[in-house]
């Protein structure tokens, strides 16, 4: 059976070590976020998921989601309770605002809890994830009514929420979409199309649902400039807060998916539905991105948290587990066998998978805090430069982060072997779980595209101008240390992979657009071992300095260095080959017609 502990010793060497907290609690927020309680809240939080969320994972899995013939939809067994439990601890309301009930703790605080719920329970997190979104698109473009009728009581969790975009016939190109929305006498809208693949869509953990649609209104243009958002509840609610009668949405069936069976992935069937507008007619778009970039640093999120598990129970495999005997004689001769870690490729599989989370874990922990400074820094410099990282990372972290999330997750079920592939055992299900995130919440070529195609150039270039001197700055300060120097000049060195490929693009992009298609999924990647890296440069400086003053614990701190020196080695030197994949361009990739593809 799996098992999961979660990483607060990790988590907490980050935030006080590389996002240095305490640097910070001059700001709105981040007063209430000293070290004891955010202890307390990676302590408690931590017991809280292995205890409750953690042992129905397996079975919430097994069992999945029930529809009935009325169109209500059940959880499995165990998960009412559970998130009952969630409500009532106050977990719900850890980083929301407190002027609608939240606890006001950085973003970067409650993004470390989510972590060990994404590790415990991918699909039980993903109910609470989504109302988050929607919380946040509702505070930015909401009227003061909307956000006074709906989000106190989704901050509280005693209702939830969803983001309804993808119908059948579209998915990416939401310009294709055909749900209408008919002005009514009384200002509200009436909402009749089919949406899919719509996580949380229907449940029996919340008495509502508070639903965000896509929509086009009569005459508005027939592309993605006619759009606009609607906020359509399961039930109506009253003036007086309420619940009235249902609305004229249900969930017509759950899919049939790969993994997250626990996550009620619904189509949703609105028929004449009673909605209202969100902000203004035809920028529903630009509104819905907000809930969208928030759901895209959710789902690398969601990379890292399944890859953290899965490696833990790879691991403890690896320890247990007695086969063959090590290439240079046996280790334990007095036993017949010894254990998985005596052979090379296990270890390489186990290396990058701590490598990876742990790097990972620190790249998104810095760029919550980032979120944190977009709003809170106390200069507008700060603040501009804190966006430009949150615009510029948010592909890297969902795309990169998926992929390696993946990546991880079937390297734990090698080192399993046969038994990778049972049930009982777990990591099949990890594997399921993983391989939704490279594709929701827009695909990960679509991340790709989005960084090269947008991102890049957004603002003259300033993003990416500013990552670079971010990299640049850390490289110049750890090269003066002869402890340090040696990863910073790998890091350096990738770094210049990386602004190689940046100017090729230039000098490409526009005679043949197709180059940067060609080149994007490897410049993502590219991007993402520099960012990681650039996060284990900093951990190996922190760990250093710790280690010469004589303080935090030895073995932790080594094996912190260890695994940034394989990063180094074994990671950072595929930026030169991703490079020259970009170089490469898009003609022997675009030259073949459909029909040559068949050899048939």
């Amino acid at each position: 059976m799996p098992q999961y502990t979660p990483p607060v010793r990790d988590t907490r060497f980050v935030l006080e070590h590389v996002v240095g907290l305490d640097r910070y609690n001059n700001l709105p927020g981040f007063d209430a976020a000293s070290p004891d309680v955010v202890d307390a809240v990676l302590e408690e939080g931590g017991k809280f998921v292995a205890e409750v969320l953690f042992p129905l994972n397996l079975s919430g899995d097994q069992q999945g989601c029930t529809r009935h013939e009325d169109g209500s939809v059940t959880t499995p067994d165990g998960f009412k309770e559970a998130y009952k439990q969630y409500v009532e601890s106050g977990w719900a309301t850890l980083g929301n605002q407190p002027e609608y009930g939240g606890q006001g703790m950085p973003h970067v605080v409650s993004t470390a809890f989510q972590e060990y719920m994404i590790s415990s329970n991918m699909a039980f997190a993903m109910y609470p994830g989504l109302t988050h979104g929607a919380i946040a698109a509702l505070i930015a473009k909401g009227s003061d009514a909307q956000k006074a009728m709906y989000v106190p009581k989704m901050v509280s969790g005693e209702w939830g929420g969803t983001m309804n975009l993808t119908e059948p016939q579209c998915g990416t190109d939401l310009g294709l979409i055909r749900t209408k929305a008919e002005p009514q006498a009384d200002g509200s809208y009436a909402i009749t199309g089919t949406k899919i693949f719509i996580s949380s869509g229907e449940h029996d953990l919340t008495e509502n649902i508070i639903h965000l649609v896509l929509a086009k209104t009569p005459g508005a243009p027939d592309s993605s400039k006619g759009i606009s958002l609607f906020v359509v509840p399961k039930f109506i609610v009253e003036e007086d807060g309420s619940l009235g009668a249902r609305n004229g949405v249900t969930c017509g069936s759950i899919e049939h998916k790969m993994g997250i069976h626990a996550n009620s992935t619904c189509v949703m069937n609105y028929d004449s539905a009673t909605g209202w507008l969100v902000g203004e007619e035809m920028k529903g778009l630009a509104a819905m991105f907000i809930m969208m970039n928030a759901a895209r640093l959710g789902v690398g999120l969601q990379g890292l948290g399944v890859a953290e598990v899965a490696y833990q129970n790879a691991v403890q495999y690896a320890q247990d587990r007695r086969q063959g005997r090590a290439l240079t004689g046996p280790k334990e001769p007095q036993e017949k066998a010894d254990t998985l870690f005596v052979h090379p490729d296990i270890r390489r599989m186990l290396m990058e998978g701590k490598s990876l989370t742990e790097g990972l874990r620190a790249l998104i922990l810095w760029t919550a805090l980032q979120a944190d400074l977009e709003h809170h820094a106390e200069t507008e410099e700060e603040r501009q430069i804190a966006g430009d990282m949150i615009s510029l990372l948010t592909p890297v972290i969902k795309g990169y982060g998926t992929d390696m999330g993946y990546a991880i997750a079937t390297n734990a079920q090698q080192v399993y072997g046969g038994h990778g592939y049972i049930a009982e055992w777990g990591m099949e299900q990890y594997v399921r779980d993983a391989r939704i995130a490279m594709i929701y919440e827009g695909t990960n070529g679509v991340q790709a595209m989005d960084l090269v195609g947008r991102k890049l150039a957004q603002n003259g270039g300033r993003g990416i101008q500013a990552f670079f001197k971010l990299v640049a700055d850390d490289v110049a300060a750890a090269k003066g240390d002869p402890a340090t120097a040696v990863f910073a000049e790998a890091l350096e060195k990738a770094n210049g992979q990386l602004q190689a490929a940046t100017m090729w693009f230039m000098a490409n992009g526009m005679k043949n657009p197709e180059n940067v298609g060609a080149g994007a999924v490897s410049y993502m990647h590219l991007m993402g071992i520099v960012a990681v890296g650039t996060m284990w440069l900093r951990m190996a400086v922190a760990a250093t300095k710790l280690k010469a003053a004589g303080e935090g614990e030895a073995a932790f701190l080594d094996a912190k260095l260890v695994t940034a020196r394989f990063y180094a080695e074994r990671i950072l030197p595929d930026a030169g080959a991703l490079r020259r994949k970009i170089e490469g361009g898009a003609e022997s990739l675009m030259a073949l017609p459909p029909e040559m593809f068949m050899a048939a």
